[in-house]
């Protein structure tokens, strides 16, 4: 029996007959009539003819996932993973442990199947004893034909996948996802066993390489990719704007972090899915430290407020916009000095994200002003010069303080493509069509002794999404509010712009 079997089994309860005949009947009908396809899937099949392409004659696998215990026995809220929302259309919390499958045809091409748990009847114990899955419990799912109307392909109960992957197997090839699902991919290798050409080696190679193709996929969005980002960019945009007007409140309460996290969250949920990543909500020292999700502080007048936080939409496109603003609406002057430094690295940062730059150019061009700052500054140790300490096999001492890269791929997962080789990452030429970050920062720790009293304490990062273009790139957060002086007016206007 395996844990989802389990859980189910354990979850049940025993009943009268009498109780299971009462149950089972005087429930109106279901609406019977098909959705129509969504825009999203219309995309998604696009996407699935390029993976057809790449594994002519292969069986490819592409697992959901399922829902993942967050204690005892309640799970978390269901997300698919990022390969089969991308080659689906499928987003939110819909169909765990569905499976995508391309399956070959002999005149050549795939067939996309969508293997999932369909609707189940009201006369089935599903039906009113499943607390994880049933209709009774968690709502209703729909049936094969609605989901084969709304995502264009065709669909099949979930218990046909074991016989539909074992098919052939061994004069067919079959590659699956396996970190989207271990489940699924023990069905495979259990399935590709049964060959005596098996090798659990080359087996595990074939689907890396189709892990990292799916990733690499994502590089280049298409038009309705760029659409939802910017609508994902947008919705930050107006929650940053509440989290702002309620500054003052921030302030007030106490544990002020935790208050603008609260604010945050609130209009990326009613905006979209969620929030695309942990927010990270951190005032004055938390902001010298990059991953401050714990959000324990407090909100002080006089010190800055660093938050990094992103809308995920209904679609699991998500932003990832950053803004240090001055709690109190005033800069004081070493916090405007570190805030316009790090606005200069982003601005040529921003400016070197063009076709035909390599990825890597950006953050070249970011971390060289960063430097320049501080060696102007005199924080480099004597003799270390703006050359020197960008000379990766001699220096980088800059580093201690911004130790961080400029820039990542954005989308579906806010680190996004994170699979590719780097010959398609981090060296790649910037192409139309990718969404980058761009976000430089400088964090200078209350305890770094190496620094004058004045900086320490301060931390600044500015970031905003951009997608690469025919000429150049478009700041698809541009509505935020950047400079010293703009950012100042926004916090005084109680997150008017």
């Amino acid at each position: 029996m395996s844990e989802k079997q389990h859980k189910a089994e354990h979850r049940s309860r025993p009943d009268s007959p009498e109780f299971r005949a009462f149950i089972a009947k005087g429930w109106a009908d279901h609406d019977e009539s098909l959705p129509a396809q969504t825009e999203a899937a219309q995309y998604a099949a696009a996407r699935r003819e390029a993976v057809s392409a790449a594994f002519p004659g292969e069986r490819v696998v592409v697992p959901a996932g399922g829902l993942k215990v967050r204690s005892n026995d309640t799970d978390y809220v269901f997300r698919p993973h990022t390969a089969f929302a991308h080659l689906t259309g499928l987003g939110s919390d819909r169909e765990p442990d569905a499976v995508l499958v391309l399956d070959p045809l002999e005149e050549g091409g795939h067939e996309a199947v969508l293997y999932f748990r369909p609707l189940a009847g009201r006369d089935t114990e599903e039906f009113f004893a499943d607390s994880r899955v049933g209709e009774f419990w968690v709502g209703r799912r729909p049936t094969l034909a609605g989901m084969s109307a709304e995502l264009g392909v065709a669909t099949r109960d979930l218990s046909e996948l074991p016989d539909a992957v074992a098919k052939d197997v061994g004069a067919v090839t079959v590659r699956v996802v396996r970190e989207a699902d271990a489940e699924v991919a023990a069905v495979v290798e259990t399935a590709r066993s049964q060959s005596a050409e098996h090798s659990a080696e080359a087996a595990s190679e074939a689907d890396l390489e189709l892990s990292r193709f799916l990733s690499t996929l994502r590089l280049v969005k298409d038009e309705w990719e760029v659409d939802q980002m910017q609508l994902a960019c947008d919705a930050t945009a107006e929650a940053f704007d509440a989290v702002v007007a309620e500054l003052p409140e921030a302030v007030r309460r106490g544990r002020g972090e935790r208050w603008v996290e609260g604010v945050f969250g609130l209009h990326a949920r009613h905006a979209g899915n969620g929030v695309g990543y942990d927010s990270i909500c951190a005032a004055g020292d938390h902001a010298t430290t990059l991953h401050w999700i714990r959000n324990t502080g407090e909100v002080r007048d006089g010190e800055l407020l660093l938050l990094d936080a992103g809308v995920e939409v209904d679609s699991l496109f998500t932003a990832d916009v950053t803004r240090t603003v001055p709690v109190n609406g005033t800069f004081t002057e070493i916090q405007r000095k570190v805030y316009e430094a790090v606005l200069e690295a982003q601005e040529a940062g921003i400016a070197a994200a063009r076709p035909g730059n390599k990825f890597s150019d950006i953050h070249a061009a970011a971390i060289r002003v960063i430097a320049t700052k501080l060696f102007e500054w005199g924080l480099l140790p004597e003799g270390v010069t703006v050359e020197s300490t960008l000379d990766p096999e001699h220096g980088q001492l800059h580093r201690r303080w911004m130790v961080h890269g400029t820039s990542h791929h954005l989308g579906i997962d806010v680190h996004d493509c994170a699979m590719a080789l780097r010959e398609d990452y981090m060296d790649a030429e910037l192409k139309p069509g990718m969404v980058l970050t761009v976000e430089p920062g400088l964090y200078f720790k209350a305890d770094d002794l190496l620094v004058p009293e004045e900086y320490r304490g301060i931390g600044v990062r500015i970031e905003d999404d951009v997608v690469i273009t025919e000429d150049g790139c478009r700041n698809l957060s541009a509505a935020l509010p950047r400079s010293a002086d703009d950012v100042e007016a926004w916090v005084r206007a109680g997150g008017q712009r």
